[in-house]
């Protein structure tokens, strides 16, 4: 498939785009001290090198109070805009443009000296801001300023002023965070004020040549949010300041509908771009969610909008727009949105990175690189699971002989049954990009094969990945004939009931839950009609009336734990899970203690000391898993769950395959 609209330049003013692709911003941990910039100037050379056409960096704050960490990433000082040059020349060195986006956190700062529209706290830190005065206003305006200068010095081609997602910007713009009864305060005019001061100087003092995009919020998803009417008023009157395109964000952090976990339909907003390109005379960008070529041109060409931004899907392959202009979609690996070594990391402090690249933000230091000819093995890779899949496609592209085993008929492993949860169906994209990896590094995949230590006499190397098995507790009646192992159900070998009770209330169990609960491929609409999202022209913040299909099944969900149910699910994606079976009315029952199953169902102790008798029809086993390590005494290498058997890790999993991959 060839992607005319995706590929096709833009003329911005005196400025070339390449193509119409964007790497749009993610904070990578790698902007809060200088002596990550070599790390961060590889980082976006890659994907430079990969036919990004316009980079756009993490948020840098304008000053001290606006960071998002204490003394987190700022530009404010020659002496640091110098630094940056190792950044901007990488990045041009690729032919690539790249643009440093101006970030004020707010109230959404996480240090002590934050400052906010009003007083008033976010919910997800825990500092309350000062108010800023009418004079700390005009502060903070002259800091963008310094900063979009200081940026031009330091060889950026533009700036992006971040002004969605609930930070300083959005606050000021919404009357959930901003009761002023100053002129930046009260009617929507002078809560706009703010955002177009900041525009309308930093183009007065930069000129026409100069890159601004604004980042506006095309849905806030609070309460009290900006209503649709007032969002095109705004962005009219950036356009006339002096913005040259718009960049688009939906939601704030704190927002209670998913914007950008998997089960958010591809491209779930680009109906919302393409109302602000109708009313605008400057290029539009879609975000969020837009996660392959197909798509991506599909928005293009019904006119939703004129460029697309993608940032977790240049994590997951540096080369996305290279292998789609070059007839080679089919070896992208395509980001499945699952947040857990990307958003997770960076809401808890960590670098960056991705599950299905480990490479991303660690490309100094995590290189799969060819091997000399009379260096290169035969090497054996047992169990073609995410971390067995990870092995033998690292090893083939550095020029090892690669032989794949697994018993089943079918790639995938735990991989394949996640891909079977409704909202987690692009885990079967990274089976996809590994099946064609195999085919394209020629490696021997040898299916329906259970690997013997006879069969394996004749490699250099071993590398066991056999994966997991589900764990069967020790209950009385287990082997009674409702019971079902997740894996079980879910490659569809048993069927469950009507009432069900679910084992174990980790991720495999929500994750049950939901497979339970719903319907897999949901549609749009069914999805927007399920959180509440609305677009209506005076609808505030875009929130309607959630409407909950009845569930189809009555849940139980049980761990013998007295903690709080979901604990250990990801940071961003952890809330949707509990808010789908909050939805469900699954019922969560804590501190049991598991003390038999029969007919009559499953009988539990409860910590009051009282027993209770769930008559249920089906009980699902997600208590955890075994290794599967028959062969190990026989491996050079251990990896992944046959390494440790943790609650389905394909994080560490495919981490750990990369880097024996690149050791060996």
């Amino acid at each position: 498939m060839t992607y005319p609209h995706l590929l096709e330049p833009l003329q911005l003013g005196s400025v070339t785009l390449r193509n119409r692709v964007i790497m749009g911003s993610m904070h990578t941990g790698m902007e809060d001290r200088a002596k990550h910039f070599p790390e961060l100037a590889a980082y976006f050379a890659e994907r430079a090198a990969g036919g990004a056409a316009l980079l756009i960096t993490g948020g840098f704050a304008p000053n001290l109070e606006g960071a998002l960490l204490p003394a987190g990433s700022m530009l404010r000082t020659e002496h640091t805009a110098r630094k940056h040059r190792i950044i901007t020349d990488a990045v041009h060195a690729e032919g690539g443009l790249i643009a440093l986006q101006i970030l004020h956190a707010g109230r959404y700062g996480y240090q002590p000296l934050s400052r906010g529209a009003s007083k008033i706290k976010s919910p997800i830190t825990p500092f309350r801001p000062r108010a800023l005065s009418s004079r700390g206003v005009e502060r903070t305006i002259r800091a963008y300023l310094r900063t979009a200068r200081l940026a031009r010095s330091a060889g950026y081609d533009g700036v992006e002023i971040m002004g969605s997602e609930g930070y300083l910007i959005n606050q000021f713009l919404a009357r959930h965070t901003n009761n002023r009864t100053d002129s930046w305060g009260g009617s929507a005019q002078n809560r706009m004020r703010f955002p177009v001061e900041i525009v309308r100087r930093i183009r007065e003092a930069m000129g026409p040549d100069f890159l601004i995009s604004y980042r506006i919020s095309l849905l806030d998803l609070v309460p009290d949010g900006q209503t649709w009417t007032e969002i095109l008023e705004l962005a009219q009157k950036i356009e006339a300041a002096g913005a040259s395109f718009f960049n688009t964000g939906i939601g704030w952090h704190e927002a209670r509908v998913p914007t950008i976990v998997t089960s958010v339909p591809r491209a779930a907003f680009a109906a919302w771009s393409g109302k602000l390109k109708a009313a605008v005379g400057i290029p539009v960008v879609a975000s969020n969610r837009i996660n392959t070529p197909e798509t991506a041109e599909q928005v293009l060409a019904e006119g939703n909008a004129d460029l697309i931004s993608m940032a977790r899907p240049f994590l997951a392959d540096p080369q996305f727009v290279n292998k789609a202009a070059a007839g080679r979609a089919d070896e992208i690996n395509v980001c499945i949105a699952c947040n857990q070594a990307c958003l997770d990391h960076t809401f808890a402090n960590q670098k960056a990175s991705c599950m299905v690249n480990p490479r991303a933000g660690r490309e100094t230091r995590l290189q799969l690189l060819p091997v000399p000819p009379q260096r290169r093995k035969s090497i054996a890779v047992v169990g073609a699971g995410p971390a067995g899949l990870s092995a033998a496609v690292g090893l083939a592209e550095r020029g090892h002989a690669v032989t794949l085993f697994e018993a089943r008929a079918e790639l995938g492993g735990q991989f394949r049954l996640a891909m079977q949860i409704p909202g987690k169906e692009e885990f079967a994209q990274t089976l996809r990009y590994y099946t064609r990896r195999l085919e394209v590094l020629g490696v021997q995949v040898r299916l329906s094969t259970t690997a013997s230590e006879q069969l394996l006499s004749g490699f250099d190397d071993v590398v066991l990945a056999t994966g997991v098995k589900a764990r069967v507790p020790q209950i009385p009646g287990v082997d009674h004939s409702s019971v079902i192992r997740y894996d079980e159900l879910l490659r569809g070998e048993k069927t469950a009931g009507r009432r069900v009770a679910i084992i174990g209330a980790g991720g495999i169990g929500y994750d049950v839950g939901e497979y339970l609960l719903h319907e897999p491929h949901e549609s749009l609409a069914e999805w927007q009609a399920r959180w509440g999202v609305s677009d209506g022209a005076d609808v505030v913040g875009g929130l309607g009336t959630a409407v909950a299909a009845p569930p189809r099944r009555e849940l139980f969900l049980l761990q013998r734990k007295t903690s709080s149910f979901g604990a250990g699910l990801g940071k961003t994606s952890g809330w949707v899970h509990r808010a789908a079976l909050r939805a469900g009315k699954v019922e969560l029952i804590g501190g049991v203690a598991y003390q038999k199953i029969d007919d009559a169902g499953l009988h539990l102790g409860l910590p009051d000391g009282s027993t209770r008798l769930l008559e249920v029809d089906s009980i699902i086993l997600c208590a955890g898993q075994d290794s599967v390590r028959e062969l190990s005494a026989g491996a050079s290498h251990v990896i992944g769950g046959a390494d440790v058997a943790a609650e389905l890790d394909a994080k560490r999993a495919i981490k750990q395959a990369t880097e024996l991959a690149a050791a060996l």
